[in-house]
């Protein structure tokens, strides 16, 4: 269970694709222009990426995902068979490539590849606290925790990558998307409730640090 961006200006690639990933479990966002699927990188646990794209090519946007978000697979898609093409996406940062034309089913295939390889996660552990991604509920002490929709998305997304710092530009992208309000001072009335719930002093935190004038990290140990 994952969430899938496909970034590909061919609506009948987008279709099928959506419709194969969707029916192994996913959830999918699909764009047809580069530039507009830059923000949308920040909520993908993988990208499938076309090589000729309009408002940035894939290279390019490839290149970007490797930069901003290092952990994020990319499988990249190409008509071009040339040995130097595909070692230009690869050296781009691409994980992986399918040649066009393909089989839907290779393409399902190579992504379940590349998230076992980075290892997506059911749960989440951190002490006493217990995150269910695949339930979306999340336990203290064994005890349940009510949280509102956006403050378990915010302490998963934290609880995920322990001891990346997040900004709250960042954060908000994830959180709430392309379309974030422009206000970052929501985030911090969110973590200020999630460490109210979790009994988290942010002056010595068990779980949600402040890193001054950067963001926010879920704590290493």
């Amino acid at each position: 269970m994952a969430t899938v961006l496909i970034v590909d200006d061919d609506p009948a690639i987008l279709e099928i694709l959506t419709a194969y990933l969707r029916a192994e479990g996913h959830t999918v966002e699909a764009e047809d222009d580069g530039l507009a699927a830059l923000p949308r990188l920040a909520r993908a646990d993988v990208a499938i990426i076309d090589w000729m794209l309009p408002g940035m090519t894939g290279v390019e946007l490839t290149s970007h995902a490797r930069r901003e978000y290092p952990q994020l697979p990319v499988l990249l898609l190409t008509a071009k068979g040339e040995v130097e093409d595909r070692l230009e996406g690869l050296n781009a940062g691409a994980d992986d490539y399918v040649v066009k034309p393909f089989s839907p089913r290779e393409v399902v295939a190579r992504v379940r590849a590349l998230l076992r390889r980075v290892g997506v996660r059911e749960q989440v552990q951190a002490g006493p606290l217990v995150l269910d991604l695949q339930g979306r509920s999340a336990t203290l002490h064994g005890q349940p925790i009510a949280l509102s929709r956006t403050e378990y998305d915010l302490l998963a997304t934290l609880a995920q990558h322990p001891g990346l710092i997040w900004s709250r530009e960042r954060l908000m992208e994830r959180v709430w998307g392309p379309d974030y309000p422009g206000v970052t001072r929501v985030v911090d009335v969110h973590i200020t409730a999630i460490r109210r719930k979790l009994g988290d002093d942010a002056d010595a935190p068990s779980f949600i640090e402040t890193v001054r004038g950067l963001g926010y990290r879920f704590r290493e140990d």
